[in-house]
């Protein structure tokens, strides 16, 4: 299939084509940044490798090896660690509340993209039965084309809308679920190591 024929298609679709194609551009650049993001922020066990450290009281170890990964567990433990001495609890908590913000960050887009797209596509359903009817209240049925040109609007745009939430979502869900995990990691390595700053946890 061409480029030609596709912009054909859409180009039936009508104006409600438009908003759509701009969801499906909108959700393609979050699915790829919070990819990135992700990809980036890979843990691969740093947690556990941070808080071996400290638990052999080389913290400056533990503090190096926890700035060097962009993962939201390293994040959190490196403000423990820079805080140990005193406040390291409020540390953790203000920096994983932040961590938090961007892991879920972009995520209401793909939420209202998800929600909006079968919205659109059902507007332009409507827009192109109405104007189906229209003609056939006009010409009578005299002008099958024009009627059948109206009908095919109206599933284009359905199909598109459709397709685009359909699309959309198991990103989202993903992205979600990813987030969920790693806000348990933080929160179960943060524990560990409240624990070990107090004398809680055997070293």
């Amino acid at each position: 299939m061409t480029v030609s024929v596709v912009v054909a298609i859409l180009a039936k679709g009508g104006p409600v084509m438009i908003p759509l194609l701009a969801c499906s551009v909108l959700s393609l650049a979050v699915v790829l940044e919070r990819a990135w993001f992700w990809w980036r922020a890979r843990a691969a066990g740093i947690g556990e490798r941070v808080l071996q450290l400290a638990a052999a009281g080389k913290w400056e170890d533990a503090i190096e090896h926890a700035c060097a990964s962009p993962s939201p567990q390293a994040r959190v433990l490196t403000a423990g660690l820079a805080y140990r001495e005193a406040g390291a609890t409020l540390a953790m908590e203000a920096a994983a509340r932040h961590e938090v913000s961007r892991m879920r960050r972009a995520l209401p887009v793909l939420d209202t993209i998800i929600t909006l797209s079968p919205l659109l596509g059902l507007l332009g359903t409507v827009t192109g039965m109405i104007g189906a009817f229209g003609v056939m209240a006009t010409t009578g049925i005299n002008q099958p084309h024009a009627i059948t040109g109206g009908v095919a609007e109206a599933l284009i745009a359905t199909a598109a809308g459709l397709g685009i939430a359909i699309a959309t979502l198991p990103a989202y869900n993903y992205f979600l679920a990813r987030a969920e995990r790693a806000l348990d990691e933080v929160e179960r390595h943060g524990t560990r190591l409240e624990l070990l700053l107090t004398g809680g946890e055997p070293r």
